[in-house]
């Protein structure tokens, strides 16, 4: 008689409804792990504060963020706030890191996004601000370095507005050229003091400070009327409104996307964190709020996946998504969140949409670079599971019982790459062996071999990120590697329609008595789509003669041979894209016509319509913004267009331009040095991938 599964239980309660999961993203040196560090401080996580500034940060500890002074992994710590838990994952700010982002925003609840007080939104806000909408996150702002001469809070606020379409409604004003904050729904003054900021007194606003206080908090209560209509008479009336109905309608339109609460402050002079912690609490929501997961279950074959909603909860099976795989101490490691059910060490997991089944040797509890032991994890908790061999990045990890698969985790395409080789040829293998679980890490790295060439080429976001990797390759590994001159990836598309009709009649001797004869014909369609139009294939051929017979392995090689014609461009052989192929007719020849005869016709059709639609080499554009003094602007804008630059936009403020435009990547190498040339040290370049395009 088979045993009964025994039922799991948690072994340790967690109240869901006191956790906060939220991740900080930003602009490179906007000023995240800064403000990360001050968190540990002020709700006792860390006993001192760490600065970036002198490798000291607690959330940077890899050898190349101290070198580099920048983010490079996302990092995960929790800290205590008010009798409420607060779990972080700090982000990168460097574009070329940007899949950090990516799998921190696919599991989080909410996020700060962190702002310079003087740039206001710069590309990467941008970029993490669509991560964000992306999944649909509550965002709270964090307008930092209000320190800086040239900070200003209503510029940022209009940055807002203007180029992410956000609604910032202010909560916490900085005071003009002050260290203090308005705290507009409290109507009080905030002061901070002690060695690092630790000492808040709250006390009345001044009558100098009475005109900043009305005009922000009319507009705030006017924001919060909108989800409460009460309020508006209220507000119109100046009537005493309660604090915790303001709170519980700037909630609401956080919760629903509607608003994104302003804070401010310098995180680096220790003034505006503990008010951001607060409203963290306050606005930003429990892992019970966010809507249930939806997750696919494996579809019988011929039918679409059966879609069904995964709630937030330890009752129930299983459900957790695998979103980092990490080399801790030479050992593999996995970061998940779970969403439903409990996960016991030892327990075995299915891998969703597989049969591989394996088990969870131990798992832990993560503060940045140290793990603690635990012996059970329940919904709503991110950990770090250890023995798991063959999960990946964007793998479902469900109970054996079941099959689900939750959303994937989309990695970007790498748009540079540079061949690799060992200083010694003894150290070949072990090269490869250390480059595949570095790409096991990261899924925007890439390790492929040149076909014409026979190099192994590692594909990368960018210089930084190859550099790093090279770097990391050095410390962790101990081996010295050659890199050659940076090779960007190119796509491929055509500039037209073709068509292409073909015939293949071939006859293969088979032993000394037989022959094999291959007969089919295939007439294939294909045209341009609109750039990220991606591929479009549709198979759905005319049968000649009308009522010649075709069974269904017929028909699944010819869907094999398009699939065949459209895995590389007619040009350079590189990835296709931006093409809509069509098969029109399949003419079949008695027993000719087999499987293999009509994968042929087919493939060799959709090639061939291709090259006569004209192929076109598709390089990467990147969007650009370079900010650059006055003196200095003519001659950056010459240098830029004598690239290949497409200027689309100026914005000129205080002695300074930005120019914003699209530039390909291969004229972008080593741009940094020659702008700082070119302006003194002085100019400050960015920029992100667009899309590929003919350049």
């Amino acid at each position: 008689m088979a045993q009964k599964k025994p039922q799991k239980t948690a072994t340790k309660s967690i109240d869901l409804s006191q956790v906060r999961n939220i991740g900080i993203a930003a602009h490179i040196d906007a000023g995240k792990t800064t403000l990360t560090e001050r968190i540990l401080f002020y709700t006792g996580a860390s006993h001192k504060i760490g600065e970036v500034h002198d490798a000291s940060a607690t959330m940077d500890f890899m050898a190349e963020e101290k070198a580099h002074g920048i983010t490079i992994g996302s990092a995960v710590t929790r800290c205590p706030w008010d009798g409420m838990t607060i779990n972080i994952i700090d982000t990168p700010g460097h574009v070329d890191f940007t899949i950090e982002v990516e799998r921190a925003m696919r599991v989080l609840d909410g996020a700060v996004i962190v702002m310079d007080g003087v740039r206001g939104v710069e590309p990467q806000t941008e970029t993490v601000w669509r991560q964000a909408s992306r999944f649909e996150i509550p965002r709270v702002i964090f307008v930092n370095k209000m320190d800086r001469p040239g900070a200003s809070y209503d510029r940022c606020l209009k940055s807002l507005a203007r180029r992410l379409h956000a609604k910032p409604v202010p909560v916490c004003v900085p005071e003009p050229d002050g260290t203090r904050l308005i705290d507009l729904v409290n109507q009080e003054l905030i002061t901070f003091s002690g060695d690092n900021g630790e000492t808040i007194t709250r006390g009345p606003v001044p009558e100098a400070l009475q005109e900043l206080l009305q005009h922000h908090r009319e507009s705030m209560l006017l924001s919060c009327a909108e989800e409460d209509p009460d309020l508006e008479d209220l507000v119109l009336e100046e009537a005493d409104i309660p604090t915790d109905r303001i709170w519980a309608a700037l909630r609401r339109a956080t919760l629903g996307g509607r608003a994104h609460p302003v804070f401010a402050g310098s995180a680096l002079r220790n003034w505006g964190v503990q008010p951001l912690l607060d409203g963290v609490l306050k606005l930003m929501p429990n892992p019970l709020e966010r809507p249930p997961a939806i997750a696919r279950k494996r579809a019988v074959e011929g039918e679409e996946p059966e879609e069904t909603f995964v709630e937030m909860t330890p009752e129930g099976p299983l459900v957790a998504l695998a979103f980092k795989i990490q080399l801790w101490e030479g050992r593999r490691h996995v970061f998940v969140r779970i969403y439903q059910g409990v996960l016991n060490a030892g327990d075995a997991v299915r891998i969703g949409g597989s049969d591989q089944v394996e088990r969870v040797a131990r798992i832990f509890e993560v503060d940045a670079h140290r793990k603690k032991r635990i012996e059970v994890a329940t919904a709503g908790e991110i950990v770090l599971l250890a023995g798991l061999r063959h999960a990946s990045t964007g793998d479902t990890l469900c109970d054996p019982e079941i099959d689900l698969r939750l959303e994937r985790i989309q990695a970007r395409e790498p748009v540079l790459g540079l061949a690799v080789e060992p200083t010694s040829a003894k150290e070949e293998e072990k090269l490869v062996e250390v480059l595949e679980k570095l790409c096991e890490e990261d899924p925007t790295l890439r390790l492929e071999e040149d076909k014409e060439t026979g190099q192994r080429v590692l594909k990368g976001m960018g210089e930084l990120h190859l550099q790093i990797i090279f770097e990391r390759i050095q410390r962790e590994y101990g081996l010295d590697v050659r890199a050659g001159r940076p090779r960007v990836m190119t796509r491929e598309t055509i500039g037209g329609p073709g068509t292409a009709d073909v015939v293949v009649d071939r006859r293969f001797k088979v032993g000394e008595d037989k022959e094999l004869h291959l007969h089919a014909r295939c007439l294939a369609k294909a045209r341009p789509q609109p750039r990220d139009g991606g591929i479009e294939v549709r198979c759905t051929p005319t049968i000649l003669p009308p009522g010649a017979p075709f069974t269904a392995a017929q028909m699944d090689a010819v869907k094999a041979g398009v699939n065949d014609g459209t895995i590389a461009g007619p040009i350079e052989g590189a990835l296709l894209q931006d093409v809509a192929v069509e098969l029109v007719e399949v003419e079949v020849f008695d027993s000719g016509s087999t499987p293999q005869a009509l994968r042929i016709a087919a493939s060799q059709a959709v090639r061939e319509a291709l090259v006569k639609g004209g192929g076109q080499v598709l390089r990467p554009l990147m969007r650009i913004e370079v900010v650059v003094p006055d003196d200095n602007l003519g001659t950056v804008l010459g240098d830029l267009q004598s690239r290949g630059a497409l200027i689309t936009g100026q914005e000129a403020d205080m002695g300074t331009t930005t120019v914003i435009g699209d530039c390909p990547l291969e004229a972008l190498l080593g741009y940094t040095t020659e702008l700082r040339s070119l302006t003194k040290g002085r100019g400050q370049f960015t920029m992100e991938f667009a899309r590929f395009d003919v350049s």
